[in-house]
């Protein structure tokens, strides 16, 4: 019977040359970003821009449709009113007592009123009808200025990412290799930390006697289990994983 592939047992020197390995690499990808600098974020912030101008735009554009359908309706109300007022008035003709007379005058004047109102309601949808063209004009000149800075970023975004995407990709292949050797409990306290470092660093060397994440003072003693490689110890300070010079490569 066949014995099981025993998985290989990797001493804790290994584990943290893995783990410095690992943060050189993420290191270097993070050099690449900065490279890019804020043009991703520029870029995504100018297309949320462009989406909103949109949006605002197809608003003016239902509200103006909105007026003029309004504009129409009122017109074809003060015809009505016209009209009626053209039969009352010819009506007036026709009277027999003065209640009649009165009551087709009153009618009249009933409609007359209707139609200032109506008027009214024109005057205001005209000017709202203005007012938005004018705010929609505005949006479609700020539209177009978005769009040619968007397009201006994506081709300079596009040039770095071109240019620094082969080498991303080398050290990314690298990364999952690396990471493959590395225990899942390290790993995701690896990440962990690295997540919650400002400047991205999970492991750092020994530098003058102290963190070389956070600069505290490391004692000679911790400093001497550094060195020994026999467990993996974090900064008391701020969670990072220490090495020694000698084990990143560093002239002590």
């Amino acid at each position: 019977m066949a014995e099981k592939t025993k998985e290989k047992e990797y001493t804790v020197e290994e584990k943290l040359k893995s783990l410095y390995e690992l943060q050189t690499l993420h290191s270097e990808i993070d050099r690449i970003k900065t490279l890019r600098g804020e043009l991703p974020l520029e870029v995504k912030d100018l297309e949320d821009e462009v989406a909103g101008l949109e949006t605002r735009i197809e608003k003016f554009q239902e509200n103006i449709s909105a007026s003029r359908k309004d504009i129409n309706s009122y017109n074809e109300e003060i015809q009505v009113s016209k009209n009626k007022i053209e039969r009352y008035k010819a009506q007036l003709d026709e009277v027999r007592n003065n209640h009649e007379f009165d009551k087709l005058n009153k009618e009249i004047e009933f409609q007359d009123l209707s139609i200032q109102a109506l008027q009214k309601k024109i005057r205001e949808a005209n000017n709202a009808i203005t007012r938005r063209t004018e705010e929609m004009e505005q949006c479609r000149e700020n539209l177009e200025d978005r769009q040619k800075m968007l397009v201006e970023k994506k081709a300079e975004l596009n040039d770095i990412v071109a240019e620094t995407k082969q080498d991303e990709e080398k050290l990314r292949e690298k990364v999952k290799a690396v990471e493959a050797v590395v225990e899942p409990r390290l790993l995701q306290a690896f990440k962990r930390i690295r997540k919650n470092a400002r400047n991205g660093l999970a492991v750092v060397y020994v530098q003058r006697n102290a963190c070389g994440g956070c600069f505290n003072r490391i004692p000679p003693q911790r400093q001497l289990d550094i060195k020994m490689h026999k467990k993996i110890i974090v900064c008391e300070y701020c969670g990072r994983i220490m090495v020694d010079p000698k084990l990143a490569g560093i002239e002590d």
